[in-house]
């Protein structure tokens, strides 16, 4: 993959874990804020105060995601971010993550 296409896909990962969120706020499924800084999305869950920030690592062709459980390493293999150590799914992933923080059932997939 070439770093433009990394970075165009990159983006479209942020924006729709961005939308997704903000799905999950506007249905009061978890009460959550999105901030995003070029290739960094932060989001906070306002009644923990806890965050979880994804971002792209371009030159390891990466994202990465910090959550309280940890860091992770996804890259993409066969149309789907999966993680460098274990091979999960990065959206399955994110789900549980942010279900631990944000103190409800969370579903990305």
């Amino acid at each position: 993959m070439t770093e433009t296409e990394f970075l165009d896909l990159a983006d479209s990962t942020l924006k729709r874990i961005e939308e997704a969120f903000d799905r999950l706020n506007d249905e009061d499924v978890v009460d959550v804020e999105c901030k995003r800084s070029g290739n960094v999305l932060e989001i906070e869950f306002i009644d923990s105060g806890s965050k979880i920030i994804v971002n792209s690592q371009a030159p390891l062709q990466e994202m990465w995601v910090a959550a309280r459980s940890g860091g992770f390493h996804y890259k993409r293999i066969d149309g789907e971010w999966r993680n460098t150590r274990d091979d999960s799914e990065f959206f399955a992933s994110l789900s549980t993550y942010a279900s631990e923080q944000g103190g409800a059932a969370v579903s990305l997939v």
